[in-house]
């Protein structure tokens, strides 16, 4: 007759909680997620401006528009005068500064993937740029050596997508 063996480990009193709680969040996690979803609390969504604004340019990188879709783009970005350059359309911006980029990321991003319309892309929009300088946006950052100043005091959050400025970051 064959006989099992059991063995049985010992676990401390701390890796034995370690171990509970990571198996009890790998059931658990779902009916949390979903309900966070339900309430619209995304909790996954970045915190700060800087996380935000390098998200959104990620997304302008990595997620293309077919010819429909650019449309749609074009249509709710060129209702919008540029935040840091009124003389332009935050399509078509002076530059590709952060700020652009953003914008331009988080349009490719609600029109690919969440399938917005070009009025519901132009409010989106509207409330990120409010969310990134509360008290406004001049037009003139590009003429006032706004490129390398944060969103909150009226700039363009710099030119390079790796470098992101936004000072104390807007939360």
């Amino acid at each position: 007759m064959n006989s099992i063996r059991v063995r049985r480990a010992t676990l401390s009193p701390t890796v034995a909680v370690i171990a509970a709680i990571g198996i009890a969040s790998a059931f658990a996690g779902a009916p949390f997620a979903a309900a966070a979803a339900r309430r619209g609390d995304d909790r996954s969504a970045p915190r700060t401006v800087r996380a935000q604004a390098e998200q959104y340019i990620d997304y302008w990188n990595a997620i293309p528009l077919n010819v429909a879709q650019e449309r749609v783009k074009a249509e709710a970005l060129n209702a919008i005068k540029a935040p840091c350059c009124s003389d332009y359309t935050i399509l078509t911006c002076c530059c590709p500064c952060n700020l652009a980029k953003g914008v331009w990321g988080l349009s490719h991003y609600l029109i690919a993937k969440k399938g917005y319309t070009a009025p519901q892309v132009k409010k989106a929009v509207l409330g990120w740029l409010e969310s990134i300088n509360p008290g406004g946006f001049a037009g003139n950052a590009c003429f006032t050596g706004g490129c390398k100043r944060p969103f909150a005091k009226n700039g363009c959050g710099g030119m390079e997508a790796t470098q992101v400025i936004v000072g104390d970051d807007v939360r």
